[in-house]
């Protein structure tokens, strides 16, 4: 039968031991992820706290086994192809839908209009799920409806930050209201604005009672979703779209970040 103090780990036992190791090569793994560039051993150690020899046997086990690269040319290390695997095999069970879902009633708390979650799709982008406005008179999204990329909040993001721009889109611009673009130019002028604002809003442009704002969702390799805020023209006014903005742009950073991306 086994002792008692046998069955009770001490502080120096192997399972300890092993623990810290896995720390120490975590740590590793998160200073050369978050350096940006590629770091030699004395950095990482500098980094890290831990000491340059350890960190020398860590890189070379972690190297052994994929997760780290060696620079030959430079003698530094970066974050190997298995990190990126195992990433990508992460992202590729997330769902974009359930990360955003809580963070659209945050945005119709906040601002009380209807907020919605669209997927890029070939050549447009697509509602993938929406929560209706608390106010007596909303405006109500439909999941599947296709965007119109000339006329709507969420088509101009999908043009400035999607791989597709508007020299693209067959010519002439179809109008839909008053207050349609059909110039390429000035569309292109829009486009430009929502690159450096970091939205898009669309006034009575796809139906002259809708006015609406939109914000990317990026991840490493791209557009990945769009969130948006739509409501009546009478009530959500141009000052109404930029006045929410600002909560639209926070919502669709947490999902980055959920989804991975550096902040």
């Amino acid at each position: 039968m086994a002792r008692h103090d046998e069955t009770m780990p001490r502080t120096n036992s192997p399972a300890t031991r092993h623990l810290a190791a896995v720390q120490r090569a975590t740590s590793v793994l998160d200073a050369l992820g978050a350096g940006g560039r590629d770091l030699g051993t004395g950095e990482i150690a500098r980094a890290t706290a831990i000491n340059p020899s350890t960190v020398s046997r860590l890189l070379a086990t972690l190297t052994a086994a994929g997760y780290v690269e060696y620079v030959q040319e430079t003698g530094r290390y970066r974050l190997g192809v298995r990190v990126i695997q195992l990433a990508q095999g992460a992202l590729s069970r997330l769902d974009v839908r359930q990360v955003a879902r809580p963070l659209l009633e945050r945005l119709v708390e906040e601002t009380g209009e209807t907020a919605t979650l669209s997927l890029p799709a070939e050549r447009d982008a697509i509602t993938a799920d929406f929560v209706p406005g608390r106010a007596s008179v909303i405006s109500v999204a439909r999941v599947g409806r296709p965007s119109i990329l000339h006329c709507t909040a969420v088509g101009k993001v999908m043009l400035a930050f999607g791989p597709h721009g508007a020299g693209e889109l067959p010519l002439p611009l179809p109008r839909l209201t008053a207050a349609t673009i059909t110039a390429v130019a000035e569309l292109e002028r829009a486009i430009d604005e929502a690159r450096v604002r970091g939205f898009a809003t669309a006034a009575g442009e796809r139906e002259s009672d809708l006015n609406a704002v939109a914000a990317p969702v990026r991840d490493g390799r791209g557009l990945v979703a769009i969130l948006g805020l739509q409501g009546p023209a009478s009530r959500f006014t141009p000052d109404r779209l930029d006045d929410a903005a600002p909560p639209l742009l926070r919502a669709a950073a947490e999902v980055e970040r959920a989804l991975g991306r550096p902040a």
